[in-house]
């Protein structure tokens, strides 16, 4: 058992996407549509099911392939405007298995140069409609440690309170000790915290562990308490909260989950 919440829907759950939602490619417009359906096809967040009548159809090229999902058989189409190809990017469900998928589009996220839901560009993924992120500011002790020396200590922080994901302790960067920190050129987004302005590597007795925090400068309004703070992987460290130890998660979370 964990100690945040797990998501609350299973595979293959549908749900309407009340937002119109927008893809660009190459500067055009190829999806426009308030009529998408959110489908879970892991429990951790959706993905757009498009009504085929809302692509830009002649940007759509048959590969001639299908593949067999739990919703139905797909034809996998790429995606062709003018000298922009993105093979495979498309898989087009006729008829399907799971009600109110007939006739729809789901993209690779990473074919389109932009989405937006409404006029607000997403990043990463299309944000979980059951999914809340919380920034509490707090009076905690937290500490941060790797291999038994202290990275940082404040008593001050910023809790991230995000669903299916563990706490995040976002601190002062006046508590953090970068005399054992290395930047990095990693950059990562976030569908509910946007981009990062900076990751650290921790240099501990001679031995390099990349990538162990991170900040965001400009993070999305709702999120503006962790701005300019930084966090540290529970996943990777030793933290400590009111000087109790916490478990470290045993689930494995891609960058895309700080």
């Amino acid at each position: 058992m964990t100690d945040y919440p797990a998501p609350p829907v299973q595979e293959n759950h549908v749900e309407p996407v009340p937002r119109r939602i927008r893809a660009v490619l190459a500067g055009r417009t190829l999806v426009d549509t308030t009529g998408a359906r959110y489908v879970w096809e892991w429990p951790a967040f959706p993905q757009y099911y498009v009504p085929r009548s809302d692509v830009l159809a002649e940007a759509l090229v048959d590969e001639r392939t299908t593949e067999q999902t739990p919703r139905g058989d797909v034809a996998i189409h790429g995606l062709r405007l003018g000298g922009t190809h993105r093979p495979g990017a498309a898989r087009v469900l006729g008829a399907s298995r799971v009600e109110g998928l007939d006739d729809t589009v789901r993209f690779e996220w990473s074919a389109f140069d932009a989405w937006y839901e409404e006029d607000e560009q997403v990043f990463v993924h299309p944000r979980n409609p059951y999914t809340r992120v919380d920034a509490l500011r707090s009076s905690r002790r937290v500490r941060v440690e790797s291999r038994g020396v202290v990275l940082a200590e404040s008593t001050s922080p910023v809790l991230c309170f995000e669903t299916g994901l563990p706490t995040r302790y976002y601190l002062n960067r006046t508590d953090v000790d970068f005399t054992r920190l290395v930047p990095s050129d990693t950059v990562t987004a976030c569908p509910y915290k946007g981009t990062t302005s900076g990751y650290w590597s921790a240099v501990v007795d001679g031995r390099t562990h990349p990538d162990i925090a991170w900040a965001y400068d400009f993070p999305t309004r709702d999120l503006g308490p962790i701005a300019g703070l930084v966090a540290f992987y529970n996943e990777k460290l030793d933290i400590f909260l009111d000087g109790a130890p916490l478990e470290r998660p045993r689930t494995p979370f891609s960058r895309s989950g700080a």
